[in-house]
């Protein structure tokens, strides 16, 4: 079984449609959205709807929670907050009945799927997580891999409960270890921040215990032009380049 899995999609209707583009033209059984529909991008109406219409079992993402609780936009910074504040303005009421409902994490095909950090946390950043943090993860999770996003960077830790490793997750496939367990961040569809501009996601092969990291491009020119004409900050639009 081939899942595809995606995160931190930010409103970039562009970049989301390339991917979903480059998801058909494989055997894939399934999506999974590991949150952050919104926020920073022009068009998370449409993102939201595209979600929705195929329905992806999808994770509430710390962007998702400030649009639900605006005493969550508190934790963001004068930027992000300006753009969460626009996107609330840009989301339709059945959006937002659809993003109250989403769980904060789920367990599928044996594997654990959060926004942020095990066992549910959406704002929790992987990278904040010393060793011994997350020796003490690995030994209560129950399931022998979880997905995570949040950072928009891609790592991989692996634990074979004496030894940890952590790395850069690469572009390609990688082999999973039966006997290991993992926590695997699976970058960003549409913020980025590995170093390269393109749309990250991650193919799990179920069978073959692989992932493959997909690098998709996109029109990031026309990404752009649409958030300066949103009204959104110019930052989280120069920063796609």
């Amino acid at each position: 079984m081939k899942i595809a899995i995606m995160s931190d999609i930010h409103g970039n209707l562009d970049a989301f449609q390339r991917v979903l583009a480059d998801v058909e033209e494989h055997q894939i059984s399934s999506m999974v959205c590991l949150g952050d529909c919104i926020g920073y991008g022009p068009e998370p109406e449409a993102v939201i709807t595209e979600v929705r219409r195929r329905e992806i079992p999808s994770i509430i993402g710390n962007h998702e929670m400030a649009v639900c609780d605006r005493l969550h936009l508190n934790w963001f910074n004068p930027l992000a907050r300006s753009s969460l504040e626009k996107t609330l303005t840009m989301l339709s009421p059945e959006s937002m009945a659809y993003i109250k409902t989403l769980p904060y994490s789920r367990v599928l095909y044996n594997a654990r799927f959060v926004h942020g950090y095990p066992p549910d946390s959406a704002r929790t950043y992987l990278f904040r997580k010393a060793g011994h943090e997350l020796r003490n993860t690995f030994e209560t999770m129950a399931e022998p891999i979880c997905f995570v996003g949040h950072t928009h960077d891609l790592e991989m830790i692996q634990f074979d409960d004496r030894h940890l490793e952590r790395w850069a997750l690469p572009q390609g496939v990688t082999s999973l270890d039966a006997k290991k367990r993992y926590i695997i961040n699976i970058g960003s569809v549409g913020q980025p921040r590995d170093g390269t501009n393109h749309a990250k996601f991650v193919i799990w092969d179920t069978e073959y215990r692989q992932v493959e990291v997909r690098f998709i491009r996109y029109d990031i020119a026309a990404t752009v032009a649409k958030i300066k004409a949103a009204g959104l900050p110019e930052t989280h639009a120069e920063r796609l380049w």
